[in-house]
């Protein structure tokens, strides 16, 4: 039997993806579900997501499994927009605009700050930013050889590079970094009972978000008195057809660095880590040539990893998705989990092969204004901390990752190691 949405005239899918106990169940358990969906009716109905910051003004969502149909919502952005919101739980509005930066854009508007982050991004800045994570990967790589015994792998390694490579990449000062990093977790995991601790989940994501706002402006606001040569200076000072950001839109680039940064290549790194020692037939094909292999390995792992699980988009006039009628306002979600495991696209979607290919994965989306503008700057941490984890440390046994329930990242609170 079928429930109906509070309209009456939709009746919901009997495999329900809303629920939290869906989303505190392992990956290969939601895959089965996913599959189902994928095959049958890749564009279904779902009843509103449980676990929100506040009560859903919707009757439901338009979840998408395949892979062809994540892509047609992407690339068709005057469709399916972004200005309504990215996740699919209901968030206040106010959270929204401050939390998402140009993620919840859509337009000219979208396209200017996009350029104008880019701008940013110079040749030699990126240069610099490479040295910087080579540096930094081997020195953390260093610490874990150095420290032997075992510990949790996320706190002594995932955690510590793209941290470390946001903040030393903006130029934020040391003393700071620490207090940025409490609130971008924060703002990923303000429903997890150990991050709250007993605050409320609004609580913990509004000081998360207000902490970061804060920090994030009055950095941009001593960066215009006290330039540097770094990426937020030149975030600060670009302008592109005579606009520059103001100071309320480079604190929400801030927080959206802090969170983006920290917490997808943080998930990557775990998670691809133990891909590797979990198969080590094709640890050992990368070892074999490192540097012809790496690219496609790292595509790989994204794929395999997927660190963003989902993204919304909002209906913009009713349409046609899917062979389903969809009605303007209707709010859309891309699996991107269930989508890079489409066996439509990936020839034995489980097994992983680092030398698939073609890969067309959406890890990083798929496709449109909207795809990650950030991939580089990760698969440049992927490719240095792989080296130095893969090559130096062979004897590395892993344990089973603790994940963070949630619907959005694909994230792991620990994971155990032990070397030797």
């Amino acid at each position: 039997m079928t429930s109906s949405s509070r309209a009456g005239s939709r009746p919901y899918d009997p495999l329900n993806v809303s629920q939290l106990s869906f989303w505190a169940s392992s990956a290969e358990e939601r895959e089965k579900v996913f599959r189902v969906l994928r095959n049958e009716r890749p564009v279904s109905w779902h009843p509103p997501v449980e676990g929100g910051l506040m009560p859903p003004e919707n009757d439901g969502f338009w979840a998408v499994t395949d892979l062809e149909h994540i892509v047609e919502v992407s690339t068709h952005p005057e469709i399916f927009c972004s200005g309504g919101g990215i996740q699919f739980e209901e968030v206040p509005e106010e959270i929204l605009e401050a939390a998402s930066s140009f993620l919840a854009m859509d337009g000219p508007q979208h396209m200017i700050l996009r350029k104008l982050m880019s701008s940013a991004f110079t040749p030699k800045q990126v240069n610099k930013i490479e040295a910087q994570i080579k540096a930094q990967a081997a020195t953390i790589v260093d610490d874990l050889v150095d420290g032997g015994g075992e510990g949790d792998f996320v706190k002594q390694v995932s955690m510590r590079l793209p941290r470390w490579t946001i903040y030393e990449m903006l130029g934020l000062p040391e003393d700071l970094r620490e207090e940025a990093a409490h609130h971008a977790d924060g703002m990923v995991s303000w429903a997890d009972e150990d991050v709250a601790g007993g605050r409320e989940p609004g609580e913990v994501l509004n000081d998360s978000l207000v902490g970061l706002l804060a920090m994030g402006m009055e950095f941009a606001e001593e960066t215009r008195k006290h330039p540097r040569n770094d990426i937020w200076t030149n975030l600060v000072n670009a302008e592109v057809d005579g606009q520059r950001l103001t100071e309320e839109e480079l604190g929400s680039f801030f927080v959206l660095l802090s969170v983006a940064g920290n917490d997808t290549t943080r998930n990557t790194i775990t998670l691809g880590t133990k891909a590797f020692y979990d198969f080590p037939d094709q640890k050992a094909l990368l070892l074999n040539d490192f540097s012809g292999r790496i690219g496609g390995a790292i595509e790989e792992v994204v794929r395999w990893v997927t660190p963003v699980m989902t993204f919304r988009r909002t209906v913009t006039q009713d349409t046609i998705l899917g062979g389903q009628e969809l009605r303007e306002g209707e709010w859309v979600a891309m699996f991107y989990a269930s989508g890079n495991r489409d066996e439509k696209v990936f020839d034995d979607p489980w097994k992983f092969d680092i030398e698939r290919t073609p890969n067309r994965h959406v890890a990083f989306g798929g496709g449109g204004p909207h795809y990650c503008m950030g991939n580089f700057l990760a698969k440049i941490q992927l490719r240095h901390i792989f080296d130095q984890l893969l090559h130096r440390v062979p004897d590395l046994q892993l344990g089973d990752p603790q994940f963070l329930v949630g619907n959005f990242v694909n994230a792991v609170k620990s994971m155990p190691y032990k070397i030797g």
